[in-house]
């Protein structure tokens, strides 16, 4: 570690960070008389290797084994490899495969939404952690009035905050009640959970029928009534902290640079050529985006894609030099790749002692056009609604400054909600556009059953779920485009001789969670926990708003580590 950077600072470290980060470790210098952290690291200090792993491999084995990259979101890592794998084998699903694709991703994330909410960032909102570091605010959420309270039924914020109470609050408790309901609506396609059996090249292997889908319509409509609900807690919380000391707002602010590929593919408009993927791309349910300071520079996945490109300076690998340089097949001609894109990667560990001024994570740098980027369920509301380009406008309008969701009724009356672009990001305004993302999410399910029944009472081949393919024998690369829970989520196959010679994985956290690049510039969540300042009023060695800030990215190192 560093030396401390000025006096009267002091060293704190959280290691582990907990929840669902698992190998994540951060080191912060912190002046705790004046408020403010002076300076952090963010340390992954696991390695995994399934890149390494799938070297040499026959294709068909990538979508199982690079699935476990993840144990949280392991669907959406089979469906970026099955992309990949239909971009190198020249196979292009039936709309039907492609239906069923776009249903599993978003019931999966309707269970880690939830889970993300309540049980990872809940608590540090919650009555036990509030009274302990800010009991002004505790005593001050007795006698506020919750503006929520016909959606969600709290009377009190401070009701809110009890039941944000990790094990024992009724949130909590429900959030873990609703996950299970998505789990249950996954595995009747997937055939399991956190890693699918039905995921192939081409499509799935399991047949789509009038029972699957109205099963899991009973369960995706109760999402209808339950995100109302999440909206209206977060929207109370959120503005309560704002209005009791606006100086939260300054708490996990980052830069409004923001990465997407977009999720849920057009099943009438996907072909998994790269040719067309600015095309097809900008078709999803969610647009395909690179923010810049609040501007859009790109929403063409192609350029995105050809953006990125992983640094190791400070990262426990050898560093591959000019590699296969330029790439080739969809990194050839106006879109060639640089040395540092993922397609060009080599995974060479070189393990040691971490050291803030060398070498500290297990994660590489991921910047795309040079930038350091956030990404996250947050970055795709942003993208849709800046963009105004999605063309499926049944449940949601992009308006160029927001995201306005028409949400069915259930228990409630139908209503529109609206997510508004914010002034200033930070980690509360994370929070909240998660509970937005779970309504968008759950509209897209719903949307996605009724293209699928349409289907079925069409027939015909539409209505197949898969097409036959062969793994060709002369050399190809392809790239899978995707989006996870987390975010940006891509997949980088070169095959020669029916085999993988490379394979490479840019996670959710590769973005979010990255040490310094070769520059010198920290990854989003360290820049965001740099400078936070330390609001709390008591018990201040704590330092709750760091473990906010960082909680606020929903970091999952098992995907950053792969």
């Amino acid at each position: 570690m560093s030396a401390v950077p000025t006096t009267g600072a002091r060293r704190v470290d959280f290691n582990p960070v907990t929840r669902v980060a698992g190998a994540l470790s951060f080191q912060t210098a912190v002046d705790i008389e004046g408020g403010q952290v002076l300076d952090a690291h963010a340390l992954a200090t696991l390695f995994r290797g399934y890149e390494v792993i799938l070297e040499g491999r026959d294709p068909r084995d990538a979508i199982f084994v690079s699935s476990r990259a993840c144990g949280v979101c392991g669907g959406v890592h089979s469906t970026a490899s099955a992309l990949a794998l239909e971009m190198a084998f020249g196979v292009q699903p039936p709309p039907m495969g492609i239906v069923g694709r776009n249903l599993m991703v978003a019931v999966e994330d309707l269970y880690d939404r939830p889970t993300h909410l309540f049980t990872r960032v809940g608590p540090d909102y919650s009555e036990p952690v509030v009274r302990e570091t800010n009991p002004e605010l505790w005593e001050r959420a007795l006698q506020t009035p919750a503006p929520g309270r016909a959606t969600h039924g709290f009377a009190l914020i401070a009701d809110i905050m009890t039941a944000m109470t990790r094990f024992s609050g009724k949130l909590y408790t429900e959030a873990l009640g609703m996950s299970r309901r998505a789990r249950e609506a996954y595995v009747l396609l997937g055939g399991k959970y956190p890693h699918p059996q039905t995921i192939v090249p081409g499509g799935l292997s399991a047949h789509i029928n009038a029972s699957d889908l109205q099963l899991m319509f009973f369960r995706v409509a109760e999402f209808f009534d339950y995100s109302q609900k999440v909206v209206a807690v977060w929207d109370d919380i959120v503005d309560f902290f704002f209005e009791a000391d606006p100086r939260f707002r300054e708490v996990g602010r980052g830069r409004a640079n923001f990465i997407d590929l977009g999720l849920w593919d057009d099943p009438f408009a996907y072909d998994g050529t790269f040719e067309a993927a600015s095309s097809w791309a900008e078709r999803r349910w969610s647009t395909p985006g690179a923010i810049v300071d609040g501007r859009v520079r790109t929403s063409d996945a192609r350029r995105i894609n050809t953006g990125v490109e992983e640094f190791v300076g400070h990262s426990f690998y050898e560093d591959w030099g000019s590699g296969r340089a330029g790439g080739s097949g969809n990194g050839a001609g106006p879109n060639r790749l640089s040395a540092r894109h993922p397609s060009n990667k080599e995974t060479i560990p070189q393990p040691g002692e971490a050291d803030p001024s060398r070498k500290y994570s297990w994660s590489t740098a991921a910047r795309w056009d040079r930038e350091p980027m956030e990404t996250g369920a947050y970055a795709r509301l942003w993208a849709t609604a800046i963009a105004d380009k999605v063309p499926h406008r049944s449940f949601i309008e992009p308006t160029g400054h927001s995201l306005r969701l028409a949400i069915p009724q259930g228990a409630l009356p139908a209503t529109e909600i609206e997510w508004r672009i914010p002034e200033r990001w930070g980690a509360l305004e994370r929070n909240r556009a998660q509970a937005y993302a779970l309504a968008f999410s759950a509209l897209v399910a719903y949307e996605n059953q009724v293209i699928a029944l349409d289907l079925l009472r069409r027939g015909g081949p539409d209505a197949g779920v898969s097409t036959h393919y062969k793994v060709p024998k002369d050399g190809r690369q392809a790239t899978g485009l995707w989006g996870g829970n987390r975010g940006y989520l891509s997949h980088h196959v070169t095959l020669d001789g029916q085999v993988i010679q490379s394979y490479q994985i840019v996670g959710p956290s590769t973005f979010n969670m990255s040490p310094r690049d070769d520059s010198g510039k920290p990854g989003p969540c360290e820049a965001a926990v740099i400078g936070t300042p330390l609001l709390s009023t008591a018990n201040r060695e704590r330092c709750i708003d760091v473990l906010r800030t960082i909680r606020s990215f929903d970091p999952c190192m098992t995907c950053a580590t792969h």
